[in-house]
């Protein structure tokens, strides 16, 4: 089958199994000895680290059992292909949600481990991977080891962060997040710049459990950076349950449909739509957490061509003037992006390859073109010249030079690897981008 990331590009031709049963990952591994493999969950991740071109992929959407759950404590044990829509579908009711949810509820569970995932509350809350108590991993010769921060403790932070490639997660334990209600109390507002940006996020650390900005990523000169701050709480009571209502992008829209006039009509609009003095609203948590999900199948406003999103972090004590220059760049490139999100993040997480770091990140989507990559590239410096890092679960296209930089603890991640899968069963088309593994046999063929 033909795959590729939400951004729907890079694509790649695979083959793919779908278990049913833990049991027969055993059997799909033994099939992978000369192409490699590697897991994949909702298919949520942007780019290629989900790919393997020429190899094989399994497919974890159909290991999605509750294993377990304690209403006292907590505790969620389940099978990686979960999904947050179910956490919340499941154990709402009973007063616990993710501690850290992505912005899709799409996303499995598996995928917020490799991935490491943050949400609107990192400051407070720190990622994914700081909340899970223990995972049973299946290793590239087919054995399975539960590892943990106090067992196997280098596998452990490889695996959270760790892009798949340590082997394939079967079963986890994770911390849920009590809460009062169904619902948070958010306040939106209209920010004028950059400036008053950066302030009202800093001041929101302090003051909300969420916080999260969107930028209108095409104004300029001194709107630069203008955009709507929401924060949120929990309510202290529930909403009437409403179901999220789906809609759903029926075709491809054409190239010339997101062109620099109808995207800044579109971010205008946008930002008007909050009043001058901002608002307050009780909302049901799914549709604050989960915003884009009411529209399905949204990637397809970029066109077949699809898109690449481009998201980094900042540390802050550059985060001023690095956000400045990333914007002008890509206020400068005239590049039509209608979702720009700023928020805040609270430190280093527990993975080798963690993104966070305390500091403010920025993400947005760069239409595929011929000249996105140049474009990207500048970013990218503009990124590592302010000490940033970029987010792996988003890319496709940093350098493997760029991620080196980045990753400072890379060095021991390739140590993990070459002890538990010396002969790259694992692999991906982003490992082998950033040569973290070798090309496939296949590979070498036909470049021969």
């Amino acid at each position: 089958m033909v795959l590729g990331g939400w951004g729907r590009a890079p694509l790649a031709t695979v083959a793919a199994f779908r278990p049913e049963r833990v049991s027969e990952l055993r059997q799909a591994l033994i099939k992978t000895v000369e192409s490699g493999t590697v897991a994949r969950g909702g298919g949520r991740s942007y780019g290629d680290q989900a790919l393997n071109a020429g190899g094989h992929v399994v497919l974890t959407e159909r290991l999605d059992r509750v294993l377990g759950f304690d209403r006292v404590t907590g505790v969620l044990v389940a099978e990686p292909g979960l999904t947050f829509n179910d956490v919340l579908h499941l154990f709402l009711k009973h007063g616990w949600q993710a501690p850290v949810s992505p912005g899709t509820g799409f996303a499995t569970l598996g995928g917020a481990v490799a991935n490491d995932v943050h949400g609107k509350n990192h400051d407070r809350s720190g990622g994914f991977g700081d909340h899970v108590l223990w995972l049973d991993l299946m290793l590239a010769d087919g054995t399975t080891r539960r590892i943990s921060p106090t067992e196997h403790e280098a596998l452990f932070r490889a695996t959270i962060g760790g892009m798949g490639l340590t082997g394939v997660i079967t079963a986890l334990a994770v911390q849920l997040l009590k809460v009062p209600s169904n619902a948070v109390d958010r306040f939106e507002c209209r920010i004028v710049d950059l400036d008053d940006f950066m302030t009202a996020l800093s001041d929101a650390r302090a003051t909300s459990f969420y916080s999260v900005g969107w930028i209108d990523a095409l104004a300029r000169g001194r709107r630069l950076g203008r955009g709507i701050l929401e924060t949120a709480d929990p309510a202290p009571n529930d909403l009437p349950a409403t179901a999220l209502k789906h809609r759903r992008v029926p075709l491809d829209f054409p190239s010339f449909a997101l062109n620099p006039l109808s995207v800044r009509l579109f971010n205008a609009a946008y930002y008007r739509r909050v009043p001058g003095r901002g608002r307050s609203r009780r909302v049901p948590v799914e549709q604050f957490l989960y915003p884009l999900d009411s529209l399905l199948d949204w990637n397809r406003i970029y066109g077949k061509r699809g898109f690449h999103q481009f998201q980094c972090v900042i540390p802050d004590g550059q985060a001023e003037r690095g956000i400045r220059a990333l914007l002008e760049a890509i206020t400068g490139a005239r590049k039509a992006s209608f979702l720009a999100v700023l928020k805040t993040l609270g430190g280093e997480g527990r993975g080798m390859l963690s993104f966070p770091t305390r500091g403010f990140t920025l993400a947005l989507d760069l239409p595929r073109r011929a000249d996105t990559p140049d474009l990207f590239g500048r970013l990218e410096h503009i990124t590592l010249d302010h000490g940033g890092r970029i987010y792996l679960a988003k890319d496709a296209l940093v350098s493997p030079a760029g991620f080196q930089r980045m990753y400072p603890r890379l060095s021991e991640f390739r140590r993990v690897l070459e002890t538990v899968d010396p002969k790259s069963r694992f692999t991906s088309d982003m490992a082998r981008r950033l040569l973290l593994k070798p090309p496939l046999a296949s590979q070498i063929d036909r470049a021969a």
